[in-house]
């Protein structure tokens, strides 16, 4: 992997921190212009295969086929980019088209470090707070030609939540999310930084495509 190609986080801001941060690795309006290609592409092959079906089926068939194979990805793709993440104080916020769920990062019942090893690598925080089920936060992609991490003040922000939580993981995390930022104010290559650090130990150990770190591998990652 290239640094060249590193694409960097937004610098940290100077003063007090603001009572909310988003916590969306990839921003919606780098989504959408994705959504708009992909709902296109899916509208128009519902409209080829409806207008083939036609000259085989009865027409009610055809429409029903063209809706079935054009319209589910179409609205999956405008979903994806109504999703939202952001932190309230130490408040996870998960919001999406129809419903959204908080997560109070003090009570929290588990943390884990997944992985996700593939052509686009993937690191990903899973909270659990024993009541809604899990939670999962992206903190990193990594590819061959460069990667992209959760900005420097949402991770800031997250360390310091997670320090507050009362269960032992989740202050392995933020230490490693600490460790992250430091490597990030150095300039550190992407080879030194924690979290890319997770990606290799997953794929050294043949554990592929996704993996949940124990403890003692989160731990070595600030070694």
């Amino acid at each position: 992997m290239q640094s060249r190609a590193w694409v960097r986080s937004l610098p940290g801001t100077d003063g007090p921190a603001p009572e909310s941060v988003s916590l969306d690795l990839l921003p919606p309006h780098l989504l959408l212009p994705r959504a708009r290609r992909v709902a296109l592409a899916s509208v128009l092959l519902g409209i080829v295969l409806a207008g083939v079906a036609w000259l085989f089926v009865p027409g009610s068939i055809a429409i029903a086929l063209g809706l079935l194979f054009g319209l589910p990805p179409a609205v999956g793709a405008f979903v994806v980019t109504r999703r939202h993440l952001r932190l309230d104080g130490t408040v996870l916020v998960a919001s999406g088209p129809v419903r959204s769920r908080s997560v109070d990062l003090r009570h929290l019942a588990g943390v884990e470090l997944l992985v996700r090893v593939a052509r686009v690598s993937q690191v990903i925080l899973r909270i659990n707070d024993g009541e809604h089920g899990l939670v999962s936060v992206p903190l990193a992609l990594y590819a061959d030609g460069g990667g992209r991490e959760l900005d420097v003040l949402a991770l800031r922000r997250l360390a310091d939540a997670l320090a507050t939580a009362e269960v032992a993981p989740a202050a392995a995390v933020s230490s490693v999310l600490v460790e992250q930022l430091r490597a990030e104010a150095r300039s550190a290559a992407v080879g030194e930084r924690p979290l890319y650090r997770a990606v290799e130990l997953a794929r050294n150990a043949g554990r592929v495509p996704q993996t949940t770190l124990t403890d003692h591998e989160v731990a070595s990652l600030v070694d």
